[in-house]
């Protein structure tokens, strides 16, 4: 590759030609949404995620910064922010990795073998250590709640994020993250 600008330009278009929907954000290619479907085999199966991707004038020798945008309920991703704690993008990028490595291995490895003991989201790595079955169903509303495709698709920026809950909503999550006491 002859420079950074040359990369991002390719990485981006390999990403639209993998079928993913790409939204660009003023007319530039550092900043976009990519759709991102929840894994088959996973609670987060039949959601779908508006991701946050910018890009700097670095990449690919620096990692893409990347966000989710519509709430998701993980250990390892922060549920107000969207911020996500995964090493390869943090820590161990490499400029052999590029942006479909992020959408078609890193993230649905990530949602798929969560690491509750590195957490962004502490109640869900909780919830997740003290009682799988009930992590999986809150993980299940919230895709039904939160990363319904059709709503994807009408979704103006970062809208869902900034969405509170109902105080009858928030008693009722209350309700089922306690669940029954041990003995």
């Amino acid at each position: 590759m002859s420079s950074p600008s040359k990369r991002r330009e390719m990485d981006l278009m390999k990403l639209m030609m993998s079928d993913y929907n790409v939204e660009m954000i003023n007319d530039g290619i550092e900043e976009f949404y990519v759709h991102f479907h929840g894994p088959n085999d996973s609670p987060y199966h039949g959601g779908v995620w508006r991701i946050r991707v910018e890009l700097s004038d670095a990449y690919p020798y620096k990692s893409p910064s990347i966000g989710f945008i519509n709430k998701i309920y993980h250990p390892n991703i922060d549920e107000m922010s969207g911020s996500v704690c995964l090493d390869v993008i943090n820590q161990t990028w490499s400029p052999m990795f590029d942006l479909v490595n992020v959408f078609e291995v890193f993230l649905p490895q990530l949602l798929l073998y969560p690491n509750p003991s590195d957490p962004l989201n502490g109640e869900a790595a909780a919830l997740m250590m003290r009682d799988r079955a009930a992590y999986e169903q809150r993980v299940k509303e919230y895709c039904q709640k939160y990363a319904k495709p059709e709503d994807i698709e009408a979704a103006p920026e970062e809208s869902s994020s900034d969405e509170e809950m109902s105080e009858d909503e928030y008693n009722s999550s209350d309700e089922a993250v306690t669940g029954k006491a041990d003995p």
